[in-house]
């Protein structure tokens, strides 16, 4: 499922932050950073601990901790957005689970709480339940209190159409 068209420098750009990103991430770069740390440390006493000694490192790492920022942030982007593709694609395709949550990461951060609200009802109901697997969604589980309730009330006299109807997903 590759569409890349080879050229342009946001392409080249990509193909340069994946490379330093995973190298950076290496066993080897982390010996590297602390080989040059020693070195710098062992380099001290030959240039008596000048401030243009503390000045190379003090540079060095301003550069490198700036660079790293954005690379960091770039990877972390990108995987953020796999992982929520990946994920949008599972609420889409898994039947009764509440389709709200596709795309769930563009809503405001109100609209998130109020989506977890909801989701702390499914958890206090679910806690209610003997059985771990009873809910799907918050609907399905909302569904699902209510005819327990109903039942509880009218004892085992509930419709035949509400018991007996075959439900998606239950375990």
């Amino acid at each position: 499922m590759r569409h890349k068209k080879d050229g342009g420098i946001g392409q080249q750009l990509e193909k340069l932050s994946k490379v330093v990103g995973e190298w950076t991430g290496s066993t080897t770069a982390f010996a590297l950073a602390c080989g040059i740390v020693l070195a710098w440390l062992v380099t001290g006493p030959l240039f008596g601990f000048s401030d243009t000694w503390q000045l190379v490192i003090n540079t060095g790492t301003t550069i490198v901790t700036f660079l790293m920022v954005f690379l960091i942030q770039r990877m972390q982007n990108k995987e953020s957005l796999a992982v929520q593709l990946k994920l949008n694609e599972l609420v889409a395709a898994v039947q009764g689970a509440s389709n709200r949550l596709i795309d769930v990461e563009d809503l405001t951060e109100e609209e998130l709480h109020t989506l977890h609200k909801h989701f702390a009802k499914l958890v206090a109901m679910s806690q209610a339940d003997s059985s771990v697997g009873i809910s799907h969604s918050v609907e399905e589980a909302q569904v699902r209190h209510s005819r327990k309730n109903r039942e509880s009330v009218h004892g085992s006299q509930a419709t035949t159409r509400e018991t007996d109807a075959p439900h998606d997903h239950e375990s």
